[in-house]
């Protein structure tokens, strides 16, 4: 992939995140709307039936507030997955699903974890490491932006809230983490100059020889002619008289 293909708008950068927003908020309203309560279809760490939760648990959301405060994370991260890591983007999503549910599965508190904040966790995770190891100077603004916007987040990795899954958040932020080294080649590189490149050599390059070795402009000065010397010889041709 080239390199201006990583950072490419389309309408998949917005469809996919708003696809994801409206299957949330439309499960959640099947629940209130038809009296149902999915949360039982949640993770339940280390038990079979809780297995199924890895794939739904990541839809269901307990309450308004639940839901609400996991849609613009969603939102704001999934789009800017697409966008600037848009040839990896559905591996992350999908295997960071399964990777931080599985691993909510095996050290979660006995209980229903649910809710799409362990998919946000991964993204907020990945989203920064990536670009703090890709070097790349459009991806650590990005690890910038995602530092200042969701930085607080990191607290909720620690069991210091009731009712909250910290365990997920933790499952999440740890599958980010190893996200960002496992796809550490499959990102846009820096765009090298020629002065960059191995091959360089200075003394080929056509403007460095206007400078001296202190790195002062060399003015070329044309040579004065003497107009004493200077001998001008006429040439003409004579005409035929009839």
């Amino acid at each position: 992939m080239s390199k201006n293909e990583h950072f490419k708008f389309s309408t998949r950068v917005v469809a996919y995140p708003v696809f994801f927003v409206l299957t949330i908020w439309l499960v959640f309203w099947f629940e209130v709307r038809f009296g149902y309560n999915f949360s039982k279809y949640g993770v339940y760490p280390q038990t079979l039936k809780g297995l199924r939760g890895i794939l739904l648990s990541p839809f269901i959301h307990g309450d308004i507030q639940h839901i609400y405060h996991n849609t613009i994370p969603l939102f704001v991260l999934s789009m800017a997955l697409f966008y600037f890591y848009r040839a990896i983007a559905w591996k992350v999503i999908l295997y960071g699903i399964l990777f931080s549910g599985f691993l909510t599965w095996c050290i979660g508190r006995p209980s229903f974890h649910i809710g799409a904040s362990g998919l946000i966790y991964v993204l907020v995770s990945f989203t920064f490491f990536k670009g703090v190891f890709a070097k790349h100077y459009r991806l650590i603004a990005l690890s910038l932006l995602v530092v200042f916007l969701y930085g607080s987040m990191i607290w909720y990795t620690l069991p210091i809230k009731e009712g909250i899954s910290w365990e997920g958040h933790m499952s999440g932020l740890i599958t980010g983490l190893l996200f960002a080294f496992y796809f550490r080649k499959a990102i846009a590189k820096p765009k090298k100059y020629e002065w960059q490149q191995e091959h360089y050599n200075e003394d080929d390059d056509p403007f460095l020889k206007y400078f001296d070795e202190d790195g002062n402009f060399i003015e070329s000065i044309e040579p004065e002619v003497n107009d004493e010397n200077q001998v001008i010889n006429y040439s003409y041709k004579e005409s035929k008289k009839d």
